[in-house]
């Protein structure tokens, strides 16, 4: 707890580096802004008149409070209602005013991640259609420009919030865009998304160095930074050579079908890296602490693949960190499971469905949940561009276990028990209403025995429960489903939600 408090320290103190400055808001207050409805709003800043009045009005609420011996600012609006007509939020200190343009309130989500988070609109299927449609002002959107820094920092840059339109779309995270479209459609509220992602960044990245410290796996972290430290200027110089390397690659792949050797090059860290423990969590988030928020939408884990045992320890890590740094206690927190992804040809290897199973550890963090994309139709593909189901299947939890719409199926099925019935195994399944195959074979399955080798497995489904069995194991002692890097899934609820996957082995 008093790791906590030290992580919210830092980042409800971040604004201290911008002391005496002219009037000025925290990041997140632009034109177009969303603010959160139902919610107490905090809007603060700096100012350069140390003692003075600043006086914040918005919607009928007028608030007034001081400006402190360091030239910071904050009060908090009462909790409003949902109200997509943009108004006007006026701050004033005696000597500056600024007038922001064309706020409302709705339904904030900080979305974060790595590249499939960021992955824009204009690189996704459907694009030309969303771009040919209206200008939707219920749908805004602000990206975080890519920041590392060694110390929790109190402004970056921002592309300000955008209204989704024509003009505008192109550079939306199509996750965030597509959740936002569903819960929009749903609510007739405004929803805004906060994207703070950055390609290829690791999950300790993102975590407030005090927590990170506390975790079992800082001394090999730390350890990792040093030596990095010490190589990087060698690394650095050799970079743009390796990307070249790797963009070739890429050509050749998509022109001759040439198979992918070399391992992504990923960016050397040292001085001010994004890469580095803990310098996106200063750049990115601490900044926007503490806007008012609905939750988070997290999509990352492509490179910690390897590192299963870690990944287990640091996403609980980084829910309970986020959590303590914002005053909205335990917010929701919505994790995409990784998809299956064949691995440059090692599509029935382990290694990310490990990761997968890492990221089940979220299930056990309060108000948090996973969605389940393992039915991707682009297994080789490390950035399937489809990212329309992945933000509707954050939206339908969202919208079932946020905003009571328990019509709303939310779950694909997932385990719930499994029962010896002489050489089958009954696997039963809860959320599994209407269950089926998209094909006549159930595929996925495997079974073992007490030697611990594993099987195919045929399958039979029985009402809510698959029947399990394999002529190669006489003495089933423990299943899996879409247990390898890039399984084949069949098995599908009436919403069409994919099975979850899952091992009933500790081994």
């Amino acid at each position: 707890m008093k790791v906590l408090r030290l992580a919210v320290f830092f980042a409800t103190g971040v604004l201290l580096q911008n002391i005496l400055t002219a009037l000025e808001l925290a990041p997140a207050f632009t034109d177009h802004a969303v603010l959160q409805r139902e919610v107490f709003v905090p809007v603060w800043g700096s100012s350069d008149q140390p003692g003075a009045t600043v006086t914040i009005s918005f919607s009928g609420q007028t608030k007034q409070t001081r400006v402190n011996t360091a030239g910071i600012w904050r009060a908090d609006l009462d909790p409003m209602p949902a109200n997509a007509t943009g108004g006007d939020l006026v701050v004033a200190d005696g000597t500056a005013t600024v007038t922001l343009h064309d706020v409302v309130v709705g339904e904030v989500w900080l979305a974060s991640g790595q590249s499939n988070m960021e992955w824009e609109m204009k690189n996704t299927p459907g694009f030309a259609e969303e771009k040919a449609k209206p200008a939707n002002p219920l749908i805004r959107h602000l990206r975080v420009d890519h920041v590392g820094a060694d110390l929790p920092v109190g402004h970056v840059k921002n592309s300000g919030w955008l209204v989704a339109g024509p003009d505008t779309l192109g550079g939306f995270t199509a996750v965030g865009y597509f959740f936002a479209q569903s819960i929009s459609a749903k609510l007739n509220v405004p929803v805004g998304i906060l994207n703070a992602s950055w390609g290829g960044t690791a999950i300790e990245s993102w975590i407030p160095e005090p927590v990170l410290r506390t975790t079992h796996g800082w001394p090999a972290l730390n350890a990792k930074w040093q030596e990095a430290l010490k190589v990087w200027p060698e690394r650095y110089a050799a970079q743009p050579g390796l990307e070249a390397a790797w963009q070739k690659a890429q050509e050749e792949l998509r022109s001759k079908g040439t198979k992918i050797t070399m391992a992504w090059p990923r960016p050397p860290m040292g001085p001010g890296s994004g890469f580095a423990p803990a310098r996106l969590y200063n750049g990115m988030i601490a900044p926007f602490v503490p806007y008012a928020l609905r939750g988070a939408l997290w999509y990352q884990g492509e490179s910690n693949v390897g590192q299963q045992h870690a990944y287990a320890e640091l996403l609980p890590a980084l829910i309970q960190s986020w959590r303590a740094a914002w005053p909205l206690g335990d917010f929701p927190f919505f994790v995409v499971q990784l998809p299956n992804y064949s691995d440059n040809g090692k599509a029935t290897g382990r290694s990310w469905a490990q990761l997968r199973e890492a990221q089940e550890s979220a299930w056990h963090v309060p108000g948090a949940a996973v969605a389940v994309i393992i039915d991707n139709d682009q297994p080789d593909n490390l950035h399937p561009t489809n990212k329309r189901p992945v933000g509707e299947r954050l939206a339908l939890i969202a919208l079932n276990q946020i905003h009571d719409m328990r019509n709303v199926a939310w779950s694909g099925p997932v385990l719930q028990a499994i029962t010896r019935e002489g050489a089958t195994l009954r696997v039963r399944f809860s959320f599994a209403d209407g269950l089926k195959s998209t094909t006549p074979e159930i595929t996925g399955f495997e079974l073992a025995g007490a030697d611990h080798a594993f099987h195919p497995a045929t399958a039979k489904i029985d009402g809510t429960s698959v029947l399990v069995s394999s002529a190669e194991v006489a003495e089933p002692v423990a299943v899996r489903h879409a247990y390898t890097n890039a399984p084949v899934v069949s098995l599908f609820n009436a919403a069409g939600l994919p099975a979850a996957p899952f091992r009933s082995d500790g081994w």
